[in-house]
């Protein structure tokens, strides 16, 4: 399965980059490809190192501005015109989608990609991975959007909130059929 991951190229602590790596090897081990922003720092780097050394295919998706930055062993590296048209083409080469801590860019996709989703414009599993509770702020605020009207559809058929990599990847396959 192609597994769209949406993260930071910030150097994070620990508490943040364990759970990547942990995710990023359960991924390579399951013989899932990444499709990421293609950066080769900070967090980035760690999920593209983690997919790369337990077996797994790495599929960048950057930008021009930010060619600098790309990694250049990537299975596969493809530079998009603008953001915009990055996030659609990680959307296009994807199976399913994974939401891991990040800044405003990452909360960018995160949005655009539900908002598709709770529009129809995909189906495709999204989780959005809790890492040290990171989330728990956006989490209560999505609950309070399903509870006040705002979502059209279940917050459960939106995105599936995942504490860890291996609830995260166990929700994929299973959504995939492969468990």
């Amino acid at each position: 399965m192609n597994i769209c991951v949406f993260l930071s190229a910030a150097d994070l602590d620990e508490r943040y980059t364990a759970p990547a790596r942990e995710f990023a090897g359960l991924l390579g081990k399951g013989g899932h490809t990444l499709v990421w922003g293609g950066s080769d720092s900070g967090l980035m780097k760690v999920v593209a190192d983690g997919v790369q050394e337990a077996g797994g295919r790495i599929v960048g998706v950057s930008v021009d501005f930010l060619a600098a930055k790309a990694r250049t062993d990537a299975y596969e590296m493809v530079f998009a015109k603008d953001l915009a048209e990055r996030k659609a083409l990680m959307l296009a080469k994807s199976d399913a989608v994974v939401i891991m801590v990040g800044g405003t860019g990452t909360l960018d996709e995160a949005t655009e990609i539900l908002e598709l989703k709770k529009h129809g414009k995909h189906t495709k599993p999204v989780v959005l991975l809790n890492a040290a509770g990171f989330y728990d702020g956006l989490k209560e605020q999505f609950r309070r959007m399903e509870a006040e009207g705002f979502l059209p559809l279940p917050l459960t058929d939106l995105v599936f909130f995942a504490e860890d990599g291996v609830s995260a990847l166990a929700y994929l396959e299973e959504s995939a059929g492969i468990r």
